[in-house]
């Protein structure tokens, strides 16, 4: 029932378009459905060869917009998993850019965000497997304290490894905080930064580019 339900759905989406060559007739859909052409799917309905003193010939295309099935899949998933945690927290999708931006909130939310987010973070590192686009998670504005708070250190130390010439190697990282890092450390004239280990989480070493140059 669901499938038949979804097909009609779909067949009810379905704009036909007419023109003389398959790139013409796309690049109509384009324009009057207002989606780029990986947006949307579209099949060849007609293809026909005319006689108008000349031959000439029309391409008839039905095309419709493609479904976000990375965004079925995140709430899929959210949707079964979180009843079964001891937790009462509930979240919302917003999708900009290509990212989706998962937000959680709920009287239970700070157990999200202890020991350094650990709970929030592991379930970025999972949703970003299910979704063929970037996610990010957030709760409580978790992300903008916690970038602030790894810029300031790790410019920080990057200052301090300017002075003294000796490299710095940070304690171990998630992927997001390690970008934050780099980005913060690359901003400091003479430091750079790079990844040691392997791994999902891995530490990060700061070090005065002149070592390097030799």
């Amino acid at each position: 029932m669901e499938n038949k339900e979804n097909n009609e759905a779909k067949n009810n989406q379905k704009q036909e378009f007419k023109g003389k060559n398959l790139e013409e007739v796309i690049s109509l859909a384009e324009h009057i459905l207002k989606l780029p052409r990986s947006k949307f799917n579209y099949e060849i309905v007609a293809e026909k060869t005319k006689l108008f003193g000349i031959k000439s010939k029309e391409i008839v295309i039905q095309a419709w917009p493609k479904t976000e099935p990375e965004t079925n899949n995140i709430t899929e998933f959210l949707d079964k998993i979180l009843p079964h945690f001891p937790l009462d927290i509930k979240y919302q999708l917003k999708k900009k850019n290509d990212i989706i931006f998962v937000i959680f909130d709920g009287p239970d939310k700070y157990l999200l965000l202890m020991k350094d987010a650990v709970l929030l973070m592991s379930f970025q590192h999972i949703l970003n497997k299910l979704s063929p686009h970037k996610v990010q998670v957030d709760c409580d504005f978790y992300r903008k304290r916690k970038e602030r708070q790894l810029r300031e250190y790790s410019q920080q130390v990057a200052r301090q490894v300017s002075r003294t010439g000796k490299d710095e190697l940070l304690d171990t990282m998630n992927p997001y905080e390690r970008r934050i890092v780099h980005i913060a450390v690359n901003q400091i004239s003479g430091i750079s930064s790079e990844s040691i280990g392997d791994g999902f989480l891995k530490r990060v070493k700061i070090f005065p580019l002149k070592h390097h140059q030799k």
